[in-house]
């Protein structure tokens, strides 16, 4: 069973940044595929984006070119660089951890962080 932990979320001003970090216990991050997603109020839960084990990177149209996200197995951690925060930023992130071995899917989440993004 892993456990995943989100942090470094909080109040930023607009053109603002923020590094959220998750970090994983009780597994291996290396043999998953991580995503964030977020889910702001009255809205359905979007991703992010998202890091595979091998390292290949996909981002959600909304955030790319401003966030940037990374992984480092070694520390059992994935980050998010969020730069030029904008209003609509504001959302609770949360980090996933997925893979799928046959037909059996292993999916993981964190209790997810705030991120309000506000002058």
């Amino acid at each position: 069973q892993v456990q995943l932990v989100e942090s470094g979320g909080g109040l930023v001003q607009p053109g603002g940044s923020l590094k959220l970090s998750c970090a994983a216990s009780g597994g291996i991050l290396s043999v998953y595929d991580m995503d964030w997603y977020r889910q702001a109020p009255g809205k359905q839960r979007e991703l992010v984006a998202g890091i595979s084990r091998d390292f290949s990177i996909n981002y959600g149209d909304a955030v790319k070119g401003r966030f940037t996200i990374s992984r480092d197995n070694a520390k059992n951690t994935v980050y998010l660089q969020m730069n030029s925060l904008k209003p609509e930023d504001t959302a609770v992130y949360y980090c996933n951890a997925n893979k799928r071995i046959l037909a059996v899917v292993y999916d993981y989440w964190g209790q997810g962080t705030q991120v309000t993004v506000s002058s």
